[in-house]
């Protein structure tokens, strides 16, 4: 296609669409979309393929749609579907974004731009925006047009105010016209349609315009033949441009289809049906080209961005590119078509090349003539900027500026300002006349320039304007990327904290520890926040904290130092590795300043605790703060020594050495406590004491008293064990609390322990009071009456004399003591009335009266007693042994004892009767009988033992008491016979009371005495006389004869006779029990009393005589009777006879029986009848149920389906339920068919075979488990249909998928299933679970679809299930990319490599693994490379070198010995400066002998061991190598040894510039006399003059005179004299200024004596004789010097004062200085 000549236009192929797998009958215009030049998509059958223009990757959607269109700069795709159901869908996302529906069909659509599609219904055309919920918009209405118009074009101008709607339509004779509306958005309104084949829109600047125009362009058909039509829309018609141009086609037929702008070059591209392109030149409307470029008709097409050319497809599938060639187009136009003037104007117009030598030659021509404006415009419009030459400025500089105006050069810099950015050059040229100037508008200018970057930065330029304007100097350093100088510029602006982050923008290494230096010698507060960022930077340390520290001291800047340590530890917190700094920071200042460490140390913002500890407790006790080195101090003996200096120099606080002590350890605490004990007792106890105190439970009690009784301390005890005795229970503790107490006489306290403490022992204490034997007794009788001592108490008071106090003891203290101490009185034989008068003045209830009497009853003295207790009873008292103790002594003197005991109430029955047991029974019986039930085991006792069995029978008939009734009646009782004969002969025969009567019958009932208990109430009731109550009494009755079932059967049945007045039913029930089982005697009562249904009861269940029963039934003839036997004959089994029965009953409460017993024994006909009758008794779902199942066992279908439609209250679903798994299907297809309940009947029909009917009734049920019963149940009969028909309704629930996929999988129908899950995803309510198992189903059968399914649907996948699928399949690439899809790089990774074989690739290793959260992997991916991929080990390495360990990684290749193989990494990672990188990478460079390559790394990176490198290279065979060794041993400042490497090799010049750097006269002159005696006069001249300030003089002159070299040393000595010659000149100046200004001075001070005496004299007022005199006493003494001041004199005023240095005389001057 291509002519041999220059073309104005280039075309390339992008892609045919057949060769990417487009089928060829899918390429149409109604299938293809071409939006942008990014994206084509394709519509086929059933799938939408998506074609990347750049990558040709091809995706394909499985949707079957009417249109796709795809979005021109995202992956969203607009579908379209039925004509008028529209969706946007994001394909990275895979979701649905929005949906509309339109009431008509939709005709045409397109993409308007990135965010808005707009489409074409019949009659209106609509916006519709992707923004939030926004719905399609009206825009306007299409215009009436006669016949049917196919829409091919919809486009839009710039600004969105004008559209354009295009379309074809048959014309007469088979010809097709062109639809063209033009709409206004701004008027609403619509232009007539146009007979317009093409049209479209352009935005492009006009000629003598200053803003873009838009203009309309179209193709149109006159009478005289096809035009080209450009008009201007949105501006005034008069102002419009227009412009029509002839178009010819070469057939007459052809018309134009496709018409793009292209606004980079203003032109216009036309494309025709035929295949045609002609290229227009928008201004004037000239056709450049008109060329056939495709023989198959073009049918879509679209702007190609990057170019502004065109983008088209044709019917062949190929999409070309056709653009115009920048290079080419002017000389096209000029040379080929010979329009000159075109030319040049496009080449202005667009920025050509073409027609630089007619722009040369205009330049030189205007020039000539002296129109410089001209010229200068011309220079700035010029193409590609061919005239913007250094050699166009220096000709305008070259122009004399004129008397009024610009200078012609400032003319070309203003225009070329206004047109853009200036290039370099011009930029230094334009600012170095502003700068001359020196004009504060002149810097105003630049500094905008520079904010509206219209110059270009660079070095030069900024070193321009360093000399006059700093900050702007900076400003443009930042831009060129020159960071050394931008630095010093923040530096010398004061800019500190722009450093760092400018240093890292730029990726620059300053030397920070140089720039620290100068600035804290400028400013120390700046240089310390400098250092702090610089040391707590975010990426990591960029200055060592150690060097900033030595920079600091080196300045002895104490102050900035502490600052700065406090800071960068506070940041960095409390860490091990940080010890050496904190133990600095305390040193320096425990040194100098004391009390800032020591505020340090008591700051609670900084704790620190990993310094030196023992280094800082020795400087705290020589700075005299012996409380910091007590806290540091760990050495027992050393916190002895210092507490013991600290203490006696009272520089300890007692609130400090108490809180030491809680931090020590008890051994150590204790140790402490003894040794201050042992030195200074007298002055320490107190402290010992306070400290024992407050950590007594960490000391222990024990220790610490041992403690201060091994110094015999009672004091200190004493006090130590007051403070916590009141709270301790320790009786040792407060035992020896007691001792010290009354080691010290302090009895009070003594007194008040022994009053109120609980805790000591009271034997310990009372045994050491006896032997102390102190003279106040009180503490002692505490202890013995609160601890039961009283004997003892009275036994020492009254053996030492001190019968008061036991008086005041029992009388006035504890009188409840009074019977213990009468007690132990009478047994020390005391008289008689000075114990009566003891207890005659106490009174109870102080005095305890029981305990009194027992006290004096123990020792037979009750007699004593008497008068106190019968004054006590007249006061009336009540107390019981009180009166206990009257009733004893009533009875041992036989005084009346009897009323006594009967008439007094308030004495203990038990404990009297007890007492006269042994006196007189009956007095004791007497008493027992009063307590009335309190004492009856004793009354029992005492009436059993003397045999008393009459009073004991009518006490017990009296009492009425079964529990005792119980105890005498049980057979264990020997007396028990003697007792009941009493009973039943006389107590009970006496008693007229029946509950009495009633009582003892019980009694004897649960005494198990049946026999006794019938001759009992025989004797009642039989024999009884007839005038008594008890013979027709009903409950004696009832008695007797139920004694008789128990004991005496055979007397039953008389008794039964005999008596009429008893409970028969309650008899026969339990005469029937099986204890009993008296059947006969039971049916006799129940006939005799006329109770039927018990009596056939009996016959059925106790006799089990149905025969009997059913003769019963009969002459009884009562229905509950027939009931009875029905029901037991239905138990029998005899249904007939038994539904028999329950129809005479007509009873049907025994249906359910029935029913169960019925279908037992399948007796359906007779359950029918029973069912029958029951339903007009019974209204309950279960017998209809019952009667309609039974229908269905009996097959009367028909009877079935009439009761059924009748009214009934069956369950029917229960039945259909019970007939359907009794596989009664045809009877279960009726009931649920009646109910419409259609999930069952599905199942019905599935187990009738009729599949279809099944699945009609699946889908009115529509719920899962009929789904998957049907689903499954036509996969098992091979209808897949069917199934899957099923199967889509059960797939889109999560939790039945696995089961259904199951069924499928267990009989190997794998395609079936696949089909349903591929036929799911495209479901509206597809979920994750279909995506992803669908996914596993291809991983395990269909493995070649799995790639592209989880390409397409990764975000809708389970990506962790089906990766384990996956790997059981050992599908590793899908793996690997369900990985990075999940974010898991690192697994991801770990496949790759122990994949390798089949899913590693290096591209998507490295994309992958810059992504790994876990570093282990990069060094196990680098072993990986290094084995399977060592020549792509670099670009990996280089890749992770931000997040790798550098030293690991390089240790870990070295142990393998491949360091050589990642050289370029080494040397990549090398700007890091790490030590092992550094020698590394040195040892590779002399490996290789690479002498330039070493001697760079060493200049440039400084971290590796020197020395080691040095003594490694200095014997190399090769002489760079040793020249490097010199080199180094320099840098080390180790001269000696590089001078001598340099001698050896005879390198003079390494040497001389050595010892320059050694700054060291000793090594100067060492090689000057080297140098000597190798006779080298030339090289002892270079180092005279290349050491010149390191030599003295006086050594070169003797060796230059001693070996002959005066005129080699010559030079030297002139300029030695020389510079001694200025330097004395510029002495004796000095000393001339100084000398002229002390005269000065001293005329001044004349002067000013002079004023002083004069006023003075004026003071002084008229006496003469006084001003001499106050005049001369101001003179200085001749001593003194004369009348000037003397040597070591200052003048103030007149007064003499001593010259000091700067300190009061005799005054100390403090240590530190």
């Amino acid at each position: 296609m291509a002519d041999a000549g220059v073309l104005p236009i280039k075309f390339s192929e992008k892609l045919s669409l057949p060769a990417i797998g487009i089928p060829a009958s899918a390429i149409k215009f109604k299938n293809v979309t071409l939006e942008s030049d990014k994206f084509v998509s394709v519509r086929e059958d059933d799938q939408i393929s998506i074609i990347d223009t750049e990558t040709q990757i091809v995706t394909r959607l499985p949707v079957k749609v009417d249109s796709a269109i795809m979005n021109p700069v995202s992956k969203v795709i607009g579908l379209r579907a039925q004509q008028n159901n529209l969706q946007i869908y994001n394909l990275e996302m895979r979701s649905r974004m929005k949906v509309t529906q339109t009431a008509t069909s939709v005709d045409f659509w397109k993409w308007l731009n990135p965010n808005t599609i707009a489409f074409v219904t019949k009659k209106s055309v609509f916006h519709w925006s992707m923004d939030g919920d926004a719905q399609p918009e009206w825009i306007f209405d299409r215009a009436e047009y006669d016949g049917q118009v196919q829409i091919i074009n919809y486009r839009a101008s710039a600004d969105g105010q004008w559209l354009i709607l295009g379309g074809i339509t048959a014309g007469d004779g088979g010809t097709i016209n062109g639809v063209l509306q033009l709409y206004s958005v701004a008027r609403k309104k619509s232009q007539p349609t146009m007979n317009a084949h093409a049209g479209c829109f352009a935005h492009i600047k006009l000629d003598g315009r200053q803003e873009k125009s838009h203009l309309f362009s179209f193709t149109h058909k006159t009478a005289t033949g096809h035009k080209l039509s450009i008009v201007e829309v949105g501006i005034e018609k008069e102002q419009a441009f227009k412009c029509l141009s002839d178009l010819r086609f070469a057939n007459e037929q052809d018309f134009a289809v496709s018409m793009l702008a292209d606004n980079k070059h203003g032109a216009l591209f036309i494309l025709t049906k035929a295949g045609y392109l002609f290229l227009y030149e928008i201004q004037g409307g000239k056709c450049l080209l008109a060329k056939r470029v495709s023989q198959y008709a073009i049918f879509a097409s679209v702007t190609h961005e990057a170019t502004g050319g065109i983008v088209t497809i044709d019917q062949n599938g190929r999409m070309l590119l056709f653009n115009i060639d920048e290079e080419n187009l002017v000389p096209y136009i000029t040379e080929k078509l010979q329009d000159f003037d075109l030319g040049v104007r496009m080449a202005a117009r667009y920025n050509l090349p073409g027609a630089e030598n007619v722009f040369q030659s205009q330049f030189d021509k205007l020039m000539v003539e002296g129109d410089y404006s001209a010229a200068a415009k011309l220079a700035v419009d010029a193409p590609q900027g061919v005239l913007r030459t250094m050699e166009t400025m220096k000709r305008f500089q070259a122009v004399r500026a004129p008397a009024s105006g610009p200078a012609p050069v400032l003319q070309y810099f203003s225009l070329l300002l206004k047109k853009g950015k200036l290039n370099k050059v011009e930029s230094i040229e334009l600012a170095r006349p502003v700068l001359k100037a020196n004009t504060p508008a002149g810097r105003k200018h630049i500094e905008d320039w520079i904010k509206e970057e219209k110059l270009e930065y660079s070095e030069d330029l900024g070193d321009l304007l360093r000399t006059h304007d700093l900050k702007l100097a900076c400003s443009v350093y930042l831009r060129a990327k020159c960071p050394e100088k931008a630095i010093g510029c923040f530096l010398q602006l004061g800019q500190f904290s722009k450093i760092i982050a400018y240093s890292k923008s730029v990726n620059f290494k300053p030397d920070y520890t140089h720039l620290v230096t100068q600035l804290h010698r400028v400013n120390r507060e700046q240089a310390k926040e400098f250092a702090l960022s610089l040391c707590h930077h975010p990426e990591g340390a960029l200055l060592d904290i150690k060097v900033v520290v030595d920079i600091f001291m080196r300045a002895n800047d104490v102050e900035t130092t502490t600052s700065f340590l406090l800071d960068i530890l506070k940041i960095r917190g409390d860490r091990e590795e940080d010890s050496e700094f904190q133990t600095q920071l305390l040193t320096i200042n425990l040194m100098s300043m004391p009390q800032v460490a020591d505020a340090i140390m008591e700051s609670e913002e900084f704790q620190f605790t990993h310094y030196d500890k023992l280094r800082i407790a020795q400087l705290c006790e020589r700075a005299n703060l012996f409380q910091r080195a007590l806290e540091h101090y760990e050495d027992l003996e050393d916190i002895k020594r210092c507490l013991q200096v600290g203490l006696g120099n009272n520089a300890l606080s007692p609130e400090f050495i108490l809180k030491f002590f809680g931090d020590m350890t008890p051994e150590d605490g204790l140790e402490c406590l003894r040794d201050l004990l042992k030195y200074n007792m007298s002055q320490n106890i107190r402290l010992v004491v306070d400290v024992a105190k407050r950590y007594s439970d960490q000391l222990t009690s024990s220790a610490l008293i041992s403690l201060f009784e091994e110094f015999e301390s009672n004091s200190g005890l004493y006090y130590y064990l007051g403070s916590f005795v009141n709270y301790t229970e320790d009786p040792a503790v407060v035992f020896k609390y007691i001792e010290a107490a009354t080691k010290l006489d302090q009895h009070r306290e003594v007194e008040r322990i022994c009053r109120e403490n609980d805790h000591y022992d009271p034997e310990r204490v009372k045994s050491f009071l006896l032997e102390v034997n102190m003279k106040d007794p009180r503490p002692l009788i505490y202890v013995c009456d609160r601890h039961g001592f009283v004997e003892e108490l009275t036994n020492h008071l009254y053996s030492k004399n001190m019968y008061p106090f036991i008086e005041a003891y029992v009388q006035k203290m504890n009188p409840s003591a009074t019977p213990k101490v009468v007690g132990a009185l009478l047994d020390l034989n005391a008289q008689e009335d000075q114990v009566r008068d003891l207890f005659s003045n106490v009174r109870p209830p102080q005095c305890p009266v029981k305990e009194l009497v027992e006290e004096v009853e123990k020792r037979n003295r009750l007699r004593l007693l008497l008068p106190w207790l019968e004054a006590r009873m007249h006061e009336g008292l009540q107390d019981v042994a009180l009166h206990n103790a009257l009733a004893k002594v009533y009875v041992e003197i036989n005084n009346n004892p009897q009323q006594f005991l009967i008439n007094n109430q308030y004495y203990d029955s038990r404990e009297v009767g007890k007492f006269c047991e042994s006196r007189d029974p009956h007095l004791s019986f007497i008493a027992y009988k009063r307590a009335w039930g309190e004492c009856d085991k004793e009354l029992v006792e005492v009436t059993n033992k003397h045999g008393f069995f009459k009073d004991q029978a009518r006490y017990l008939v009296e009492r009425q008491d079964e529990s005792l009734w119980e105890t005498v009646l049980n057979e264990n009782n020997e007396f028990r016979r003697q007792l009941i004969d009493q009973v039943v002969a006389s107590a009970l025969v006496e008693s007229r009371i029946p509950e009495e009567v009633s009582t003892t019958v019980k009694a004897f009932m649960a005494a198990d005495l049946p026999n006794e208990l019938i001759e009992l109430l025989e004797r009642i009731v039989l024999h009884g006389s007839s005038d008594r109550e008890f013979h027709n009494n009903r409950n004696l009755q009832n008695l007797l004869i139920l004694t008789a079932i128990k004991a005496d059967p055979q007397r039953v049945m008389d008794y039964l006779n005999r008596l009429d007045n008893y409970d028969g039913p309650d008899i026969a029930k339990i005469a029937i029990s099986d204890q009993y089982r008296l059947y006969e005697e039971a049916f006799f009562i129940y006939k005799k009393f006329e109770k039927g249904e018990d009596a056939i009861n009996v016959l059925i269940n106790n006799l089990e005589e149905l025969p009997r029963a059913v003769e019963f039934a009969a002459y009884r003839d009562k229905p509950e009777v027939w009931s009875i036997l029905g029901h037991a004959l239905l138990a029998d089994g005899r249904i007939t006879e038994s539904i028999d029965a329950f129809l005479k009953a007509d009873d049907a409460k025994h249906y359910e029986e029935v029913i169960t017993a019925a279908g037992k024994h399948e007796k359906w006909d007779d359950l029918i009848r029973f069912l029958s009758m029951a339903r007009k008794n019974v209204r309950e779902a279960a017998v209809d149920n019952e009667l309609i199942f039974a229908y269905a066992k009996t097959n009367r279908l028909a009877d079935l389906e009439d009761f059924i439609a009748q009214p009934n209250v069956a369950k029917l679903e229960d039945v259909g339920f019970r007939c359907f798994n009794e596989e009664l299907y045809e009877p279960a297809r009726i009931i649920y068919d009646h109910t419409g309940n259609y999930g069952q009947l599905a199942l019905c029909l599935v187990h009738l075979e009729q599949f279809q009917l099944a699945v009609d009734a699946a889908r009115k049920a529509n719920s899962i488990p009929t789904w998957k019963a049907v689903c499954y149940a036509c996969v098992d009969a091979n209808e897949f249909r069917l199934a899957q028909m099923c199967a889509l309704n059960i797939i889109i629930y999560m939790d039945h998928l696995q089961d259904l996929i199951h069924h499928y999988e267990v009989d190997g129908h794998f395609d079936h299933i696949i089909a349903v899950a591929e036929q799911g995803i495209n479901l509206d309510r597809a979920h994750q679970g279909i995506y992803t198992e669908l996914g596993i189903l291809y991983a395990k059968y269909k493995e070649e679809k799995l790639m592209e399914h989880i390409s397409l649907f990764y975000s809708r996948l389970n990506i962790p299930t089906l990766i384990s699928t996956c790997k059981q399949c050992g599908h590793w690439p899908e793996a690997v990319f369900l990985y990075t899809h999940y974010d898991q790089y690192d697994n991801a990774i770990e496949i790759m490599i122990d994949h390798s074989a089949s899913c590693w690739k290096n591209d998507l290793f490295k994309e992958i693994i810059v992504k790994v959260s876990n570093t282990e992997v990069f060094y196990r991916a680098s072993n990986f490379y290094l084995r399977e991929h060592p020549l792509l080990l670099n670009d990996l390495l280089i890749e992770l070198s931000g997040k790798l360990d550098h030293a690991r990684m390089v240790n870990n290749i070295k142990q393998q010995a491949q360091l050589p193989l990642i050289q370029k990494y080494l040397l990549y990672v090398q700007r890091e400066n790490i030590a092992l990188l550094n020698e590394c990478v040195n040892q590779l460079y002399v490996d290789e002998e690479n002498y330039a390559g070493l001697r760079e790394s060493i200049d440039a990176y400084h971290s590796f061991d020197h020395i080691a490198l040095a003594q490694q290279i200095e014997n190399h065979t090769l002489l760079e190598f040793r020249r490097i060794a010199a080199h180094i041993y320099r840098l080390n400042k180790r001269f000696k040894k590089s001078i001598d490497l340099s001698k050896t090799d005879e390198l003079w010049q390494d040497a001389t510039e050595t010892a320059a750097a050694s700054c060291d006269p000793d090594v100067t002159e060492d090689l000057l006399r080297f140098l000597v005696q190798e006779q080298d006069a030339e090289c002892f001249a270079a180092c005279l003059f290349t050491c010149y300030e390191f030599v003295r003089p006086d050594v070169v002159l003797e060796l230059a005179w001693r070996h002959n070299l005066m005129n080699f040393a010559m030079p030297f000595m002139i300029q030695t004299f020389q510079q001694f010659e200025s330097r004395i000149n510029e002495l004796e100046k000095v000393n001339s200024v100084k000398n002229d200004v002390e005269k000065e001075k001293d005329k001044e001070e004349a002067k000013q004596s002079e004023l002083q005496m004069q006023r003075r004299a004026d003071l002084m007022g008229p006496n003469p004789t006084l001003a001499i005199a106050s005049s001369a006493h101001w003179q200085p003494h001749e001593m003194m010097g004369g009348g000037a001041t003397g040597a070591g004199m200052h003048m103030a005023g007149n007064m003499p004062m001593p010259q000091m240095s700067g300190q009061p005389y005799g005054s100390p001057v403090p240590q530190q200085w």
